[in-house]
């Protein structure tokens, strides 16, 4: 398994580097101009000395190759710089965002905090839903709970996340005043009060995600345990004398759970790119917002080193899915 790791993790590397041309080629030659919105009053002269200062000036690729040295080790040593508090990254360039004229990852850092609280709380509740009522429901097929979670589920999965998030807006925050509409990003939980409030501002958008997660996640748990159940080892099993919740609880569900880890796994690196949608209709100032102003500014350092911090989340992610068959089905191995 460690000898499996190393050589992901090697080939991970010029997996990476292709995809990082291949975003930064597709910025490269996507329409727009940084200097659109600059006002018509300034004078070209002026304008071509901004587009200077935002390194436009030079070579593509010496600017892929800037961005290459900046994101892998400019951008690390910050971060010891910011943990230990040394100054090894003084005078060091940074990834600029041309739209805030501030550095690319220190807003992200700002912004994370409210993804993770909404989009990550919504998704770890939705797998934590989604995994019983799947087991049950494939276990109890063609129940009346088979039946409900059917229907809850394919409710959840095809009605969009911004007439739900809209809907639960005008039932609970327009006509019952119980929840607030926007979301408050600048409050800060520092007491039992303001703890409250949170979890209260949190309610609407966390069901919105959770549902939509819970809905596609349960359909798989389900579809993974009926095809497990019907198998010739659960029959054995059960001749075997094992007790039914032995059978199903410990033989079935670890080999029903293989393809879900798949889902799982590769829907973690959706919860750090944001709920774009659902953070647009509850004003959650998080990645997803972030991603959609720099596009709409063409802010392409902004809108690369986000991609491409989505892109290494998906590989890592993969990574930790194959680990997790091992460890699943002893039958699979990494020789």
């Amino acid at each position: 398994m460690l000898t499996f790791t190393l050589r992901r993790l090697v080939f991970a590397v010029p997996t990476l580097l292709f995809i990082a041309l291949v975003i930064f080629l597709l910025l490269e030659l996507a329409p727009g101009d940084p200097m659109a919105q600059v006002p018509l009053t300034v004078p070209p002269e002026v304008k071509e000395k901004m587009r200077l200062a935002l390194g436009l000036g030079e070579p593509m690729h010496v600017r892929f190759v800037l961005w290459l040295k900046q994101f892998f080790i400019v951008e690390p040593i910050h971060l010891v710089d910011a943990i230990f508090g040394s100054s090894l990254g003084e005078g060091m360039q940074r990834v600029i965002s041309w739209q805030t004229r501030s550095p690319v990852m220190d807003i992200v850092v700002q912004r994370m905090p409210q993804t993770l609280w909404v989009v990550g709380m919504s998704y770890v509740l939705g797998v934590l839903i989604a995994l019983p009522i799947g087991i049950y429901s494939a276990y109890r097929q063609y129940s009346w709970f088979d039946q409900i979670g059917t229907f809850v589920s394919m409710v959840g999965f095809s009605v969009p996340t911004f007439f739900t998030g809209v809907l639960l807006i005008v039932i609970f925050s327009v006509n019952l005043g119980w929840f607030p509409s926007i979301y408050d990003t600048t409050h800060k939980v520092t007491d039992l009060e303001s703890l409250l409030f949170q979890i209260k501002q949190m309610i609407m958008p966390v069901s919105v995600l959770a549902l939509y997660n819970a809905a596609q996640i349960s359909r798989f748990m389900r579809a993974s345990m009926l095809d497990n159940l019907n198998q010739d080892y659960v029959r054995t099993a059960r001749a075997k004398g094992l007790k039914e919740k032995t059978v199903v609880l410990v033989h079935v569900l670890r080999n029903s759970m293989i393809p879900v880890v798949t889902v799982i796994a590769l829907g973690v690196p959706t919860v750090f790119g944001g709920a774009i949608i659902t953070e647009q209709v509850f004003k959650v100032n998080g990645l997803g917002q972030l991603l959609i102003t720099a596009i709409q500014a063409n802010d392409l350092p902004m809108v690369q080193t986000l991609t491409f911090i989505f892109a290494v989340l998906i590989v890592v992610f993969n990574l930790i899915a194959d680990v997790l068959y091992g460890l699943l089905d002893p039958r699979i191995r990494y020789d």
